[in-house]
């Protein structure tokens, strides 16, 4: 697991990476609109009109991302994070219509084959053209790492599919400039709009996770739960809820103390196990709500719990599988 950076620095990654994504769009599509004067390959238009989209869905990460970044407001008490999802959802929409327009295309080229003119200009601007992706795929990764951006995450998804497709492009442009096979050229176009279409599949289940707040995944959970019970005075944790709102996880949960703790003394071990826990998700925004210890059990006629016999996960050091481990009570409320 990569530790995000500081919400500031990761910020400041995001919009780096999107300037540069945007830049790269507008190289490609100079490129390849000369390539398709010169050659009229339909392999050259799929790619040409899958680059005018590119452009589109970098423009929308770009703004998204800064307006994702901005702080909350009394409007968005939870800040902007989910502008992040909206512009994958975007992104989303215009891979699938990119697909049905290329597949339809080179549908209709299968049918009516055509000979692909300029086939050396066209191959050196599909070289090229992969080059220039692969650059910038190889920097969306390593932007990703520093801030988990699930904006960069449907920017990067697309041009790896830009890459993937541009390799399936240039056998399509080789074989029909200079193996005499045209129909190839089309295949090879229906095999671009078979991928982009796959790759908006993805975009859209990642976005829509996102915007109907899927919880982490059980790593995390893990991890989060661990820490907090580092401290024995924690006897358990229950209600733990996740959810992303951009790079921010969204962090509650409900710990077990001694009843006899003054406030103060539980106040402080509450702080404790935040910074235990912001140590692994430095841009968490986290909740912790304290109850006295076997107060909700006895309430409902559940033995309370001891250090022994946690209430709902197991000590950091327990081999007990988490499918053993107790599920907790029913709430009382949507957040209690």
């Amino acid at each position: 697991m990569t530790t995000p950076a500081p919400l500031d620095d990761a910020n400041l990654a995001t919009r780096r990476i999107t300037r540069l994504s945007v830049g790269v769009a507008v190289v490609l599509i100079a490129l390849k609109a000369f390539a398709l004067g010169a050659s009229g390959s339909v392999s050259i238009l799929a790619s040409l009109t899958d680059s005018a989209l590119d452009l589109a869905a970098s423009l929308a990460t770009f703004f998204a991302v800064r307006w994702a970044a901005a702080p909350p407001d009394p409007e968005h008490r939870y800040g902007h994070g989910k502008g992040e999802a909206l512009a994958a959802l975007v992104q989303s929409g215009l891979v699938f219509a990119s697909a049905i327009f290329i597949g339809w295309e080179a549908l209709q080229r299968v049918l009516d084959p055509r000979p692909v003119t300029a086939g050396a200009w066209a191959t050196g601007v599909v070289i090229a053209s992969i080059v220039i992706t692969a650059g910038l795929v190889f920097m969306q990764t390593r932007a990703l790492k520093k801030t988990g951006s699930l904006a960069v995450a449907g920017d990067r998804a697309h041009y790896a599919a830009d890459l993937a497709a541009n390799a399936v492009v240039l056998v399509g442009v080789v074989s029909g400039a200079f193996l005499g096979a045209p129909g190839l050229d089309a295949a090879a176009g229906l095999v671009v709009a078979v991928w982009l279409f796959w790759g908006a599949v993805g975009m859209l289940r990642a976005a829509a996770d996102h915007l109907l707040d899927r919880a982490a995944p059980e790593q995390d959970l893990t991890a989060i739960t661990r820490a907090v019970l580092e401290d024995p005075r924690i006897s358990g944790v229950h209600q733990l809820r996740t959810r992303m709102a951009g790079q921010v996880m969204m962090i509650q949960m409900h710990v077990d103390l001694d009843p006899a703790l003054t406030l103060e003394a539980a106040h402080a071990i509450v702080v404790e196990a935040e910074t235990r826990v912001l140590s692994h998700y430095p841009t968490a925004d986290l909740l912790i709500h304290a109850d006295p210890r076997g107060l909700d059990q006895a309430r409902d006629g559940v033995q309370a719990a001891t250090p022994a016999q946690p209430l709902d996960v197991a000590p950091p050091d327990s081999d007990v599988p988490a499918e053993a481990v107790r599920a907790p009570a029913a709430p009382k409320g949507p957040w209690s």
